[in-house]
């Protein structure tokens, strides 16, 4: 077991559906299987910088495979190598790295299982060159982590902007509007993309195909002259107009990635309704899409990555990323994912099916 006793597990980066199934799955797996100790880590790496741990035991990671959210808590602000710290009542960035070596140490952690996105990954990188063990889980509603075909949230976040979509259909339909749903997807439309699809949304915008929008316009006019008096467009936070930049609701500084994207839905919806005299609405789903229990799927999903965690632990690897290939569960150098997305190829058979049943892409 290459001398591991006790491991450290945090929950990093955003909130998604899942988390806590895949706490359940490495405690549970590790307390009995292979009688490990087991700690969590609170608030992601926040609580490796301030030394705010608890010991895990079956019956605290019992009756939360259900759950939303983590029981850890989670942190998407803070990098250990850039800290905001208080000096002579000025706020200063420090690298508290030692520090969290140190908590690492006293607490005798032999190795951390750390459940993030790709953030939390090149944090986790970091830690692995100054030569502790970190096995990641791949964790991210939007699904855009590199090396694995398929994050945990992923589902349950399709099925939340699947469901609007269908349910702002109807209302569409009954006013003759368009109807436009932003759902997340910063770089990657992932999400839009199979929302869009389940749905039938007429035009999916994803930010890895730019848009035109007076082919939008054009496609919707076409739709209300041949009978169809409504249309509903499904677009990602992150989607780009030709020669244009992303929407960026807000900047917060104290985070690590201050861009904040959001808005491109309304801006998209008064470009429509000008164009086309139409009347347009826009619904932004924001959170919500990160919110609530997890659906089945993503339940087994999450069951599977921390047994996998915990079963290449055990067997001595090192530095590992569970990842799923195909329909295996299997693992790769966690460092592989480090600064990198899985972005959306352009000639993904799912854009393809979209195109030859009529939807539009905005190009």
């Amino acid at each position: 077991m290459n001398n591991i006793h006790r491991i450290g597990i945090m929950t990093s980066g955003g909130d998604c559906p899942g988390l806590n199934a895949v706490i359940r799955a490495v405690a549970k797996a590790a307390l009995g299987s292979h009688h490990l100790e087991v700690m969590g880590i609170e608030d992601g790496f926040l609580g490796l910088i301030q030394n705010r741990m608890r010991m895990l035991d079956n019956e605290s990671v019992s009756n939360i495979l259900t759950l939303g959210g983590t029981i850890l808590g989670t942190n998407n602000k803070v990098s250990p190598r850039n800290y905001a710290v208080k000096i002579n009542d000025r706020i200063e960035n420090r690298d508290v790295t030692d520090r969290c070596l140190e908590h690492i140490a006293h607490n005798h952690l032999d190795a951390l299982v750390v459940i993030g996105g790709d953030g939390s990954m090149a944090i986790a990188s970091d830690f692995i060159r100054l030569g502790i063990n970190c096995i990641g889980v791949p964790k991210t509603i939007d699904n855009d982590l590199y090396g694995t075909d398929v994050t945990f949230g992923f589902a349950t976040a399709v099925s939340v902007a699947t469901d609007a979509l269908d349910r702002v259909h109807t209302t569409a339909a009954s006013h003759h509007r368009v109807m436009i749903v932003e759902v997340m997807g910063r770089n990657s439309g992932w999400i839009a993309l199979h929302s869009g699809i389940a749905s039938g949304s007429d035009v999916i915008l994803i930010p890895e195909i730019p848009f035109d929008v007076k082919i939008i316009c054009d496609y919707v006019t076409y739709r209300a002259r041949h009978g169809k008096r409504f249309s509903i467009i499904c677009v990602s936070e992150g989607a780009i107009p030709v020669g244009g930049k992303q929407v960026v609701d807000r900047v917060d500084p104290t985070s690590p990635d201050p861009i904040r994207l959001g808005g491109i839905g309304q801006v998209l919806a008064e470009q429509v309704e000008g164009a086309t005299g139409i009347e347009t609405r826009t619904v932004k789903l924001g959170h919500v899409q990160r919110g609530g229990s997890p659906v089945p799927a993503d339940r087994v999903l999450a069951t599977e990555f921390g047994y996998k965690a915990i079963e290449i632990l055990c067997a001595g690897e090192r530095s590992r990323l569970v990842v799923m290939k195909g329909r295996t569960v299997t693992h790769i150098p966690l460092e592989e994912a480090e600064g990198k997305q899985r972005l959306v190829p352009v000639d993904h058979p799912l854009i393809l099916a979209g195109r030859n049943v009529g939807t539009c892409f905005g190009d």
